[in-house]
């Protein structure tokens, strides 16, 4: 038996920052035996609600089945313990697969290196019991591996996830860094938004956070789009059970009711962009976009606001973003009477330039950055 099989226990990985909101949604969707870790939870769940988790995370980025756990304190002892394993339970000739490495601490110190020992192993045995070998695809994989180690301890695991779960598949149109869509999410969660109030994003970009708040609201599962899972290839999976999950997740899916969802940007091109990618949803249609400057809006009274705004760090561009900032903070002051509102800046030096006292600042990354959630109570 394999380890996720003996103890049922699987990894949900996360971006920096998003431990605690990925262990609170993975506990609604079923998961129990909850631990964070560094950069993701681990969890039980039976399958079901494995299949569930997998279908509806907004927050995780990929959700892995251990197989083995071993010391590998050369090559030689990780690819003996790999080509021990039986990957004829999850491969065959027919069937492409990628190796996902990451090594810290250990006497075998590049990932790459460890990984292609890895592939080495699995190519080496279907060679010899069948005498001939899957192919690797690095873009489109049907099954995908991870190799994780740590301080010379191997975790081989299987990702259940297959591509990584943040590819929603509603981004038609791309902008110039655009925020991860489960950064988005996480933001929108942390929000507590529940559509009581509108949702306005005034610097809404290509449409991220306004597509996750739609998929929030509408209960559209994050993996709606996708027809391919990395579970499928487990040796206990059932098609019956996973389609009896799905079927009943899609059945709560509804409506966006009107002048719900706002969104605006300066710039005609990322309106053109955000509209694009909302009109991936059936209820896309629903959301209210226009090109408008922030300073332009009027009265936003009673609404949850939530954006994010430019943070870059090129030359040049610190002083006209302190500008920025500083007329951001006046117009939440003086057009959001009786409104919450939620910045994301990925510069916490531009924080102060607000000029607005915080509710919360919550930690969370943005790939290298190490961001902020800033919440802003307006009376």
């Amino acid at each position: 038996m394999y380890l996720y099989q003996k103890k049922r226990r699987y990894f949900a990985q996360v971006t920096g920052g998003l431990e605690d909101l990925a262990l609170e949604e993975i506990k609604e969707l079923g998961g129990y035996g909850l631990e964070i870790a560094h950069r993701g939870v681990h969890f039980s769940a039976e399958i079901k609600n494995l299949y569930k988790i997998i279908y509806k995370t907004r927050i995780a980025t990929r959700i892995l089945a251990p197989l083995e756990q071993f010391f590998a304190h050369d090559d030689k002892r990780l690819y003996g313990k790999a080509k021990s394993i039986n990957w004829s339970d999850f491969l065959t000739t027919d069937t492409t697969f990628r190796i996902y490495s990451n090594v810290a601490h250990s006497k075998i110190n590049h990932s790459n290196y460890a990984g292609q020992v890895l592939k080495d192993a699995i190519v080496d045995q279907f060679r010899q019991k069948e005498g001939k070998r899957p192919s690797v695809d690095k873009a489109d994989p049907d099954v995908s591996i991870n190799l994780y180690i740590h301080s010379d301890k191997a975790t081989i695991s299987l990702d259940l996830s297959g591509e990584s779960l943040h590819k929603r598949k509603y981004r038609k149109i791309s902008t110039k860094a655009p925020m991860q869509e489960t950064l988005a999410a996480a933001i929108i969660r942390a929000t507590k938004w529940n559509g009581e109030t509108p949702l306005y994003d005034p610097m809404c970009g290509s449409g991220t956070l306004l597509s996750e708040a739609l998929m929030h609201y509408c209960k559209i599962p994050p993996a709606f789009y996708r027809s391919k899972f990395g579970f499928m290839f487990l040796p206990e999976y059932k098609e019956e059970e996973w389609l009896f999950v799905k079927n009943l997740a899609d059945e709560q899916i509804r409506e966006l009711p009107p002048n719900l969802i706002f969104g605006s940007d300066s710039n005609p091109a990322v309106i053109k962009a955000s509209g694009e990618n909302l009109n991936t949803f059936d209820q896309g249609v629903a959301v209210n976009l226009k090109v408008a400057l922030f300073q332009t809006l009027k009265n936003l009274e009673n609404v949850t606001i939530v954006t994010n705004p430019p943070y870059g760090y090129r030359l040049g561009k610190e002083s006209e973003l302190q500008h920025t900032y500083k007329r951001f903070g006046d117009f939440l002051k003086n057009e959001c009477k009786d409104s919450n509102a939620f910045i994301y800046c990925g510069n916490r030096e531009l924080i102060k330039h607000i000029g607005l006292r915080t509710s919360f600042k919550m930690p969370m990354k943005n790939g290298d950055l190490d961001g902020r959630l800033l919440k802003f109570e307006m009376y």
